[in-house]
């Protein structure tokens, strides 16, 4: 940290990379991309990861094999930061978010729970005006 005049405080980046041991994985798989990020247990984002930055582009970006690439490459920098135990929370109706479950269980990483958030609506948006010809 760097104290500045005004005594307003100034983070540095990359520094120390933080070790975590429990976290909360999210996974937000829609119909264009999958992606996963990680936080601690307050809520802080650590490590995120997508279908688009393993370099899948397009309409190969929304494939379950896309997913399951993302969740991969996330988890081996998790394992660096020395994380043991997760929670799971899922959200959206995406192809990848069985594929980038099945990635996590595989990993040896112990789940406490895994939560399926997707928002539902209970009586959706107001409809629009009906037409008078």
């Amino acid at each position: 940290m760097i104290m500045l005049s005004n005594s307003k405080r100034l983070r540095l980046r990359g520094g120390r990379k933080r070790e975590v041991q429990r976290g909360v994985i999210h996974i937000q798989a829609s119909f264009n991309n999958t992606i996963i990020t990680i936080t601690d247990m307050q809520g802080q984002v650590i490590l995120w990861s997508s279908a688009g930055s393993c370099g899948f582009k397009g309409t190969r970006k929304s494939t379950p094999f896309a997913a399951q690439a993302a969740a991969e490459n996330m988890i081996r920098a998790l394992m660096d930061r020395g994380m043991k135990q997760a929670e799971v929370m899922m959200s959206g109706p995406g192809p990848g978010r069985d594929t980038a479950l099945r990635a996590i269980r595989r990993s040896g990483l112990i789940l406490s729970f895994v939560r399926d958030v997707t928002p539902m609506p209970h009586n959706g948006c107001r409809p629009p005006i009906k037409r008078r010809v």
